[in-house]
């Protein structure tokens, strides 16, 4: 009896072990959107976000004293449509570090 014990326990952990852990991988559901409207949508964002920017820049640099960050206008939107896992919906945005990824 012990020595099956033993054994169902020893089966248990390594079916455990080998299982994914809260695996969330992106469904159909979730890919087709993202790829057919979230991302083309995003792109047209960094458009017109871009041209925002350039036009408002002498206005904010001059206003503010400060250089305009196009923190809202260009970063989020690049980050939104090509850093972003696809069909990542819950992704949250301003996680990404330019500066880390070019030290590499």
């Amino acid at each position: 009896m012990k020595k099956k014990l033993i054994a169902f326990l020893v089966m248990l952990t390594l079916i455990a072990g080998a299982t994914p852990a809260l695996a969330n991988e992106p469904t159909d559901a979730y890919i087709i959107p993202d790829v057919l409207l979230a991302r083309p949508l995003g792109l047209t964002a960094i458009v017109i976000g871009s041209v925002i920017f350039v036009i408002a820049l002498p206005h904010f640099s001059d206003a503010a004293g400060r250089n305009g960050d196009g923190q809202r206008l260009v970063a989020v939107p690049v980050e939104f449509t090509f850093v972003r896992p696809v069909g990542d919906f819950d992704y949250r945005l301003g996680t990404w570090s330019r500066n880390e990824d070019s030290n590499q």
